[in-house]
């Protein structure tokens, strides 16, 4: 299956280093776009990965895979963290602060995010980066570290440098290996997230790394200064389980825990190739009902192709406990699609899967890799890598619900992507502000000259 020779998910990041995947568009003249940032390589950051996050200022923070510096060892470069800052006046520009550039395993430090930022109340930063740290896990003999979770803290002051914490290096490969999509809290303030691989089990999910991914939860000490504490939920065994779980987590009121994996579940449909067997699995980690208890996973979705293959984010939900997502591939050698899965009625455990949405040809978007956003009104949105017109670097959508029950959910290209200087290749989470405006970051394009195609941008879309 072509498809699945195309989207080796090793990460994105190893992705990055090749060719884009054929590149964009005549933007719809509904929305309004704008490059807010073009990251210009080091010392600056390049490849922004993961959602951004708004502080209570209006400021903009992220991440980026690539940039800062080459002096760490790992797939690619060091990677930073930014922010940026709102013009003060009309006609002014954002202005970009390198917050943060990680040094590497050779500085116990991590090094090469890859998934986006989440800020608590204080307006401290967290993260997770796919290698680095103090941890022993060895690729194609360099010692690169697991990956670890990281907190960066405001300055005291204005204008001082801001504070960079590990909370957690992963130790081992059997702990968890290259944490990948952003974290979320729940109400407790433990940090969950998902490791791409590592875990203890599975061994055939990926020629280079161990094992197959695994879900952790991180409590912060009990006393200032203290170590947080890892707990792995659960690891994936691949072939009928799930495989390469994707970060983008969601907890339900209970505390149970939703995610998607890449690979796993439905080995006959896609029975595999270049990068695993399975076509991917939507799943619920259910807490214990007593301390000391084991989590149990539940798999709501296993995909066959023609309902989606290899979701790459995440899920949510709406307010009657409904999950949607994408897939970056389906129905059979399309474009991918976005699905919805209808909680169960009363007592059943069966989870409903629909396709909301098919990408066709390509010109309303192709291959979303990032998850979507309610509005207020039950409009999702969402962007996609490729699709757009005849040159495919990505388009921002919109899908209205139907008007009755059974109809179908309205699609609207809202804008599609040119290249450089424009954004190109788009797999960021979208983020809404005040005004009902979305943010969002692409991996390629922008004005920056050291990047073949482009540093990357952050971008803002309105109506």
């Amino acid at each position: 299956m072509t498809l699945r020779k195309r989207s080796r998910p090793i990460i994105r990041i190893l992705a990055l280093c090749g060719a884009l995947l054929a590149l964009t568009p005549s933007a719809s003249a509904s929305w309004k776009e704008q490059v807010l940032y073009s990251f210009q390589g080091i010392p600056d950051g390049s490849v922004p990965v993961g959602s951004v996050v708004f502080d209570k200022a209006g400021n903009l923070y992220g991440a980026t895979t690539d940039g800062g510096s080459s002096s760490c060892q790992s797939i690619v470069q060091c990677g930073t963290v930014y922010q940026l800052t709102p013009p003060v006046q009309k006609g002014d520009t954002w202005i970009e602060t390198v917050l943060y550039i990680f040094k590497g395993n050779a500085s116990n430090d991590g090094a090469t995010p890859a998934g986006g930022l989440v800020i608590d109340s204080a307006g401290n930063l967290y993260g997770t980066t796919a290698y680095g740290g103090t941890g022993n896990c060895v690729l194609l003999g360099t010692k690169m570290g697991c990956g670890a979770v990281f907190e960066l803290s405001p300055p005291m002051q204005k204008g001082g440098a801001w504070t960079e914490t590990v909370l957690y290096s992963f130790p081992s490969s059997t702990q968890g290996y290259l944490p990948r999509g952003d974290l979320v809290f729940d109400s407790a303030g433990n940090l969950y997230g998902a490791t791409q691989f590592g875990g203890g089990k599975g061994n055939s999910c990926d020629s280079f790394y161990q094992y197959c991914g695994e879900v952790f939860k991180l409590s912060p000490p009990k006393q200032k200064g203290g170590a947080w504490a890892e707990k792995v939920l659960h690891s994936f065994a691949g072939g009928k389980d799930g495989a390469e779980p994707n970060g983008g987590l969601v907890l339900d009121s209970t505390g149970a825990v939703y995610g998607t994996t890449y690979f796993g579940g439905n080995e006959a449909a896609c029975p595999g190739g270049v990068g695993g067997t399975g076509c991917g699995t939507v799943f619920k980690l259910i807490p214990p009902t007593r301390k000391g208890a084991t989590w149990t996973e539940e798999l709501l979705h296993l995909f066959n192709i023609q309902d989606g293959v290899a979701p790459a984010a995440g899920v949510i939900f709406d307010g009657s406990g409904n999950v949607y997502g994408t897939t970056y591939g389906g129905p059979q050698d399309r474009y991918g699609l976005v699905f919805q899965l209808e909680k169960p009625y009363r007592n059943s455990r069966l989870w409903k899967e629909s396709v909301l949405y098919a990408f066709g040809d390509g010109n309303d978007g192709g291959y979303p890799a990032a998850g979507l956003v309610f509005d207020a009104r039950g409009d999702l949105f969402g962007a996609t890598t490729a699709g757009g017109g005849a040159r495919r670097y990505g388009v921002i959508f919109q899908l209205a619900p139907p008007s009755r029950k059974g109809g179908t959910w309205a699609d609207e290209p809202l804008y599609a992507f040119m290249g450089s200087p424009d954004g190109a290749h788009a797999d960021s989470n979208l983020v809404f502000d005040k005004r009902g405006n979305l943010y969002g970051t692409t991996q390629w394009g922008g004005v920056g000259t050291t990047c073949q195609g482009g540093c990357g941008t952050v971008f803002e879309v309105s109506p």
